[in-house]
């Protein structure tokens, strides 16, 4: 989803999670395709909990006040670093492009240079 640059995205939480494509064959499982993620790790500023809750979702956020954000580091960093490889990319760092088309025609091609990518060096690991 995108928005303004001065809306906090928290405030896109609740949407975001309610725009959630359908999850088809999760490990072979029977019956109806999953709406929803199983489980959802975040920071302090989510804390969404009882939401989540109602929705069924498992929640992995640091509490305010009391935990520190260290415990969600591994899956957090994967995030981070996702959101690195984007910003390389000075147009959507710098964000030139005003429109919603725009910009979202820029990430889908950041996406697939970021994957093509990704691809040619697993080819070439496994050709050596």
């Amino acid at each position: 989803m995108l928005s303004a640059a001065n809306i906090h995205d928290s405030m896109l939480f609740e949407p975001l999670l309610d725009t959630n494509p359908t999850v088809r064959g999760h490990h072979g499982r029977a019956g109806r395709p999953r709406c929803r993620p199983d489980k959802l790790h975040a920071d302090k500023g989510y804390d969404y909990r009882r939401y989540l809750t109602r929705r069924g979702i498992k929640v992995r956020i640091a509490r305010r006040g009391i935990e520190g954000k260290s415990r969600l580091g591994r899956v957090r960093w994967v995030v981070e670093r996702t959101i690195s490889w984007l910003l390389r990319f000075k147009r959507l760092g710098l964000r030139y492009d005003r429109t919603e088309c725009t910009t979202l025609a820029l990430l889908t091609l950041a996406c697939t240079v970021i994957n093509v990518r990704r691809l040619i060096k697993i080819e070439l690991c496994d050709q050596v």
